[in-house]
């Protein structure tokens, strides 16, 4: 990744607090960093380490307390939560460890939902090829209960992609698979960051972790670690 590369997210001094009581809870404290257009970037950390509450931030599902949070250039910290939802539809592609696909929908269906939501057009044909993409050309009728965890997640994954946002932020995204769907999951999103799309991957698993290029680790709500290339 070279410094020519634009930059897709930049947080500066970005601060959660919750009030529990007479004690307050610093969820994030102080955390920033860049990171640019096409890297593929692991946010590690274990339970209580503040990840969890910066992907919502990230993904534009919560607010900081303070400091600023640009994607794309937009400072989205302090946008109206219909400008949220607008910011998280075109620009963020979500994955989820639990896939978080409609049971009676066909992959393409699933797929296809973003764009309808968008009112984009040709979602059906924009769907299909985001389904060839992940490999699942062949798949695009079947609902997910005639599918393995590896090919739901494939489909969340091509869910992601369709409306070609500016990220993807997965969270946890082989949590419910085996190693070897695992190792085939983490496979996909190489090709895919190969492509140039931008990767954000939340885990608690160094293994996983090893498979970006870049790491951030969290302690605390703060950044104790950037494993960032010398650039």
């Amino acid at each position: 990744m070279t410094s020519e590369q634009p930059i897709t997210i930049q947080t500066v001094n970005l601060k959660k607090t919750y009030v529990m009581g007479d004690t307050e809870v610093h969820a994030l404290d102080d955390v920033s960093f860049k990171i640019r257009q096409g890297e593929m970037t692991a946010i590690i950390g274990q339970s209580g380490s503040g990840k969890s509450t910066l992907m919502n931030i990230l993904g534009c599902l919560d607010r900081p307390t303070s400091g600023m949070y640009y994607l794309d250039n937009q400072n989205v910290a302090q946008m109206s939560d219909n400008q949220l939802a607008t910011i998280r539809n075109k620009n963020i592609g979500f994955v989820f460890q639990s896939f978080n696909l409609l049971p009676r929908m066909s992959a393409l269906e699933n797929v296809e939902l973003p764009l309808l939501y968008a009112g984009l057009a040709h979602a059906k044909d924009k769907a299909r090829e985001a389904l060839v993409r992940v490999g699942l050309g062949e798949r695009y009728n079947h609902e997910p209960n005639q599918m393995s965890g590896g090919q739901r997640q494939r489909v969340a994954v091509a869910r992601a992609l369709v409306t070609n946002p500016t990220m993807v932020l997965a969270d946890e995204p082989t949590g419910n698979l085996d190693s070897k769907t695992t190792n085939e999951i983490m496979d996909l999103f190489h090709e895919l960051n190969a492509q140039g799309v931008t990767l954000l991957i939340v885990t608690h698993e160094p293994e996983i972790a090893n498979y970006c290029k870049r790491s951030l680790k969290m302690r605390d709500g703060k950044i104790i670690e950037d494993t960032a290339p010398v650039e």
